[in-house]
């Protein structure tokens, strides 16, 4: 005897065609993800922007560091220079020591300058 299939449940017509919509679907999705990797221009775009992006945020960041070793540079003098201040304002004889020094010795070059003309 011939089996025509009598027995078998017929698949539902809504079924078949929610499932023909999904095969679609994903077969649209595949063909956009193929054409996006085969246009050569549009990822070497792709490639350039993020090169872009990247030196953009090496030089930010750069820029960020210089900015503050220079604060830190700043600070450290004006923190010297106050130290400075403060010895020679506790004990001024060192600072009018070197004063003298420095006044004595643009005096010898002025006069061996004198003798040599």
């Amino acid at each position: 005897m011939k089996d025509n299939g009598a027995g078998q449940a017929k698949p539902d017509v809504a079924v078949l065609r929610a499932e023909i919509q999904q095969t679609r679907q994903d077969l649209g999705e595949t063909v956009q993800a193929l054409a996006a990797k085969a246009d050569v221009k549009a990822r070497a775009r792709e490639q350039v922007e993020q090169a872009k992006q990247r030196v953009r945020a090496s030089v930010d960041d750069a820029a960020n560091r210089v900015l503050r070793t220079a604060d830190q540079a700043t600070e450290s003098a004006v923190q010297s220079a106050q130290d400075v201040t403060e010895r020679a304002r506790r004990n001024p004889v060192p600072f009018v020591v070197v004063l003298a020094a420095g006044a004595a010795l643009a005096v010898v070059l002025i006069v061996l300058r004198g003798r040599r003309r």
